[in-house]
């Protein structure tokens, strides 16, 4: 080996070590430092310190909801339709509507109230989108009774499937078909249905 390859090595070496001191002391520093320095939010990015710890604080409340059914309530003349709140957990309106309906098809519980929708009729589907929500029942909701059982019927549903948003426009199908005429006494059902207009065509 001459004597500048012996030089050469002498200068890599030196840089090697100077370099591996440089780490070395940086890493220690850095070690110093974040032993140092207390947990706190970093200004520069607060949504890691600040939105993740809470998140769990702002879903909660939307995974119940309070929905109303709505019971018939026998008047001197006829009925009226009464409201019982239940709550219901669940995130979208979709759900909590599903659930209402399902209680709402298991009949009440209590005995001041009472249903004209048959036993038996089950939910077959429901969609909410925009302003609308679409019902879709089974056949049994179409057999019994007369007008006023019909209409007492019908209300019950538009009522409940509008009570988380009451302006909406609700529409009713059975076995995937539109209902246009219910019962045998023929009630034509002018659709979509909302509050108003079921209090104004369909008078308990």
């Amino acid at each position: 080996m001459n004597e500048q390859q012996r030089n050469n090595r002498n200068i890599s070496s030196g840089v090697i070590a100077t370099v591996s001191a440089a780490v070395v002391a940086v890493s220690g520093g850095v070690a110093w430092l974040t032993s140092q320095t207390p947990e706190t939010p970093i200004p520069g990015n607060p949504s890691q310190s600040i939105r993740q710890p809470q998140q769990p604080l702002t879903t909660q409340p939307g995974n119940e909801q309070t929905a109303n059914i709505y019971w018939l309530k026998p008047t001197e003349k006829s009925f009226e339709l009464v409201p019982q709140p239940i709550k219901i957990a669940a995130a979208q309106p979709n759900q909590a509507l599903e659930s209402a309906f399902k209680t709402l098809l298991a009949g009440p519980t209590e005995g001041t109230d009472s249903t004209t929708i048959p036993k038996g009729t089950k939910l077959l589907g429901m969609k909410v989108e925009n302003n609308e929500v679409h019902v879709n029942l089974s056949e049994d909701f179409t057999s019994g009774g007369g007008s006023a059982s019909m209409v007492g019927r019908v209300g019950q549903v538009v009522y409940t499937a509008t009570t988380l948003n009451p302006q909406a426009k609700v529409y009713i199908d059975v076995n995937g078909k539109p209902l246009e005429v219910l019962g045998g006494e023929g009630v034509e059902i002018e659709q979509p249905l909302t509050r108003t207009t079921f209090n104004q065509n369909y008078p308990l």
